[in-house]
This record gives C-alpha cells, sequence and structure tokens, in this order.
C-alpha cells in the first residue's frame, strides 16, 4: 500500500499534485454557479465545492480559488451580492465541463457552452434551465483561507426549484431521478446510482433500514 508524506506531495510535479489532491477527499457535488454583473453580463462556471453549512438558517459554502487573477464569478458575487448553485443533468456533462474554460468577461459561458439563463421571481442572478435543480443564494459572509488564499463564501438559501418526483415526503432528494451527477479530481464525471437509506442512527439499536 502506497505511503505518500507531506514531503512526498509538496516533491510531486504540479499537475501530478494537483490531481492527487482533488481526488483525494472522493466523489463531490458537480454544480454551475450563475452570476451576472451589475449590467447584466451573465456568467456561468462549474465549481465542486459547494458544501452543507447548516439548515437554520440554511447555509450553503462555496470554495473560490485565489483572486490573483480575474474571477469573474468572484466579482460578481461581490457587485450583485447573489448567485445560483444549480445541479448539473448527465445529459448536459461535456458543456458543465466546458464552463471551466477560461472566456473573456464579455463572453458568456450560458452562450458559448449551449446553457439557457432563466430569471425567476426577481432574483437578479441567472438559474440554469436546464438544471432540474436550482438554488438561488444571497451572500452573508466571506472568509479568507489565509494558508492559500482561498475564500469560503457562505451564502443563505432564499429559493430552491426542483421536480416533484425528486422531493420525497420527509425532505430528502431523489438525485437519481434528476440524472444527477457527481465528480472526482478535476476532471472525471460519474453517474449517481442509489444504494442505501438508514433511519437516524441511535446508540444500542444498529443500522436500520430508512422506512418508505
Amino acid at each position: 500500500m502506497p505511503h505518500i508524506t507531506a514531503a512526498d506531495i509538496e516533491s510531486y510535479e504540479k499537475i501530478y499534485r494537483l490531481n492527487l489532491i482533488n481526488a483525494i477527499t472522493g466523489y463531490k457535488p458537480a454544480n454551475l454557479i450563475g452570476t451576472a454583473s451589475p449590467d447584466g453580463q451573465t456568467n456561468l462556471a462549474i465549481f465542486s465545492s459547494v458544501v452543507h453549512l447548516g439548515s437554520n438558517p440554511p447555509l450553503l459554502g462555496m470554495v473560490t480559488r485565489p483572486t490573483s487573477v480575474p474571477r469573474h464569478t468572484y466579482s460578481n458575487i461581490q457587485d450583485t451580492g447573489c448567485y445560483t448553485i444549480n445541479h448539473v443533468p448527465a445529459a448536459y456533462v461535456a458543456q458543465a465541463h466546458y464552463t471551466s474554460a477560461n472566456f473573456p468577461a464579455e463572453e458568456s459561458e450560458f452562450d458559448a457552452c449551449g446553457f439557457t439563463p432563466l430569471y425567476r421571481d426577481d432574483f437578479p442572478a441567472p438559474y440554469v434551465q436546464e438544471s432540474q435543480i436550482s438554488i438561488g443564494l444571497r451572500l452573508q459572509e466571506e472568509i479568507e483561507i489565509k494558508a492559500n488564499g482561498t475564500r469560503l463564501l457562505v451564502g443563505a438559501v432564499e429559493h430552491i426549484y426542483l421536480p416533484n418526483e425528486v422531493l420525497q415526503p420527509d425532505g430528502s432528494l431523489h438525485l437519481a431521478a434528476a440524472a444527477d451527477i457527481c465528480i472526482s479530481g478535476l476532471d472525471g464525471y460519474h453517474s449517481v446510482t442509489p444504494l442505501a437509506a438508514f433511519a437516524y442512527a441511535r446508540a444500542g439499536q444498529g443500522p436500520q433500514p430508512k422506512e418508505k
């Protein structure tokens, strides 16, 4: 079994190190982040760093890369305070990956990558019409990760849109019904297959199947 130390990681070639550390956490969510500048120029970018931070109030976190170079998603969120998180459907995986290309600010990834911006309920940031599950958020807090210059953006959930067949009676989601995908590493995409569901764990009872 390979044993990789911190010294080994530091000695690795850049791309090898990127691939290893991006993959080591396992599968990650695939989300398209929709934003618009104050003058209405839309932007769309794929992220794998969205994480749940709490349900009361409902907060989601998203890590952005260092701002040493222009980051259109980050700039738009700073300027407007609003953004959308859109799940990536399997049929659009190639187009979603293409949003990671370095497009100029004046060229919308919606247009270049084959997605449709959708505005709902007077929210200033565009949703992705092709997504089955979409969330509208308003920026609450920004935390700089001083070790590497990345930033954790904390957003409050203001809107959720999803199909009836995805929302379960207990509030959980049947993600396979939305044909959701997930990401491994920087560029690996995977389909989702339900494996098991368990009831709330209580000491002394052992794992109990979740009642349907």
